[in-house]
């Protein structure tokens, strides 16, 4: 598989959080149009679900959004205003699986196939600094549409994040040390809520692991999600997540590990991932621990470009080639390592072991 190298687009945007969306929105209009049009198809296609049910479903998210963190609300107005979208289509940006499953109770989400995370803390790493990152697995028309932006508002942590193009919250970093990453579980009980791509973000508004724990277990989740977390006074931690129920996973021999299924024996019935997407995910979730184990005290971005790029154990392989799965649209769409404490990422376009890493930091030119 060879392709022609690549990278990601990058902005900065600054201002009040409704001029960070506007600019947002103007400065990449022609991908936030893209991204809409192919969620609506995906959704269409695989569910039976208009452009128009779409949007009005996903405004139905506002109020949990308005309630929880208003700020979320200002920036995806700017983004509508600036791309030209309705306010139901901004919203739809910021959703997916959500809207692909009906939020009443005894109806679980799609199958949980999508990304693996890891931390290190400084004792297992080659220099000290710890490190933090994911492959990220998800529709392969999503290494079209990313961006990775610099977010400074006014009146918050600036963030450099990796996202989809329109998209508020994905991964990455804050300028306060600390570091968020994610992944896909799924379980029974999603609701109206709290979007979970905005969790990250939400996290990266904190200053430590802890505080970051206590700001999202407040929150009325529409759905679950994995987070994986490390701030600059050398915590990490794991917290799983049902719409009602929370789970932490502290750091075993300085590393923390995650794919898509539920690790914490509290949560262990909360599971409704099974066959294929399943394995592959204990499959993927024994291999990043197995790696990562055998380089402790190695551990640097140029080791952990090596084990993300990993083809071993196909096809059930942490970098994830598109045909890998003839049932599954899923790949690896990027790759991204951070060491916050440094305020530094490497991204590089998916298949991660087709395309460089590059380097983006805060201020940068």
């Amino acid at each position: 598989m060879h392709e022609q190298q690549r990278s990601f687009p990058f902005y900065r945007f600054r201002g009040t959080h409704r001029e960070i969306g506007r600019q947002f929105g103007e400065a990449c209009a022609e991908l936030i149009h893209r991204h809409r049009d192919l969620a609506q198809a995906r959704l269409q296609a695989r569910h039976g679900i208009s452009p128009a049910q779409a949007s009005a479903a996903a405004a139905r998210y506002r109020a949990a959004v308005l309630r929880e963190a208003p700020f979320f609300d200002e920036e995806i107005q700017g983004i509508a205003e600036g791309a030209g979208l309705s306010l139901g289509e901004a919203y739809l940006l910021q959703l997916r699986a959500e809207l692909a499953v009906t939020p009443e109770p005894g109806v679980a989400g799609e199958p949980a196939d999508e990304c693996t995370t890891f931390a290190a803390l400084a004792g297992a790493t080659a220099d000290g600094v710890p490190i933090i990152g994911q492959n990220a697995d998800l529709p392969a028309f999503y290494r079209e549409i990313g961006v990775v932006v610099e977010l400074v508002p006014d009146d918050a942590p600036a963030v450099l994040m990796l996202t989809p193009a329109g998209q508020v919250s994905y991964i990455g970093i804050n300028d306060r040390g600390m570091g968020v990453f994610a992944n896909y579980v799924t379980c029974d009980g999603w609701r109206v809520g709290f979007p979970r791509y905005l969790l990250s973000r939400l996290a990266l508004t904190q200053e430590t692991v802890d505080d970051a724990i206590a700001r999202i277990t407040r929150v009325h989740r529409a759905s679950s999600r994995n987070l994986i977390m490390l701030d600059r006074h050398g915590n990490a931690a794991d917290l799983e997540t049902t719409p009602t129920r929370a789970a932490r996973l502290d750091p075993d021999d300085g590393l923390l590990v995650h794919a898509n299924h539920y690790v914490a024996p509290e949560l262990l019935d909360a599971e409704r991932s099974t066959g294929r997407p399943l394995a592959n995910s204990r499959a993927r979730h024994a291999q990043m621990a197995r790696l990562l184990r055998a380089r402790r005290g190695q551990l640097s971005v140029a080791v952990m470009q090596e084990i993300l790029r990993s083809r071993e154990g196909w096809p059930d392989a942490l970098c994830r080639w598109p045909e890998d799965d003839a049932e599954s649209d899923v790949m690896t769409f990027a790759s991204v390592i951070a060491r916050p404490t440094r305020g530094e990422i490497w991204v590089a376009v998916g298949p991660p072991d087709q395309h460089p890493y590059q380097r983006y930091a805060f201020g940068q030119a």
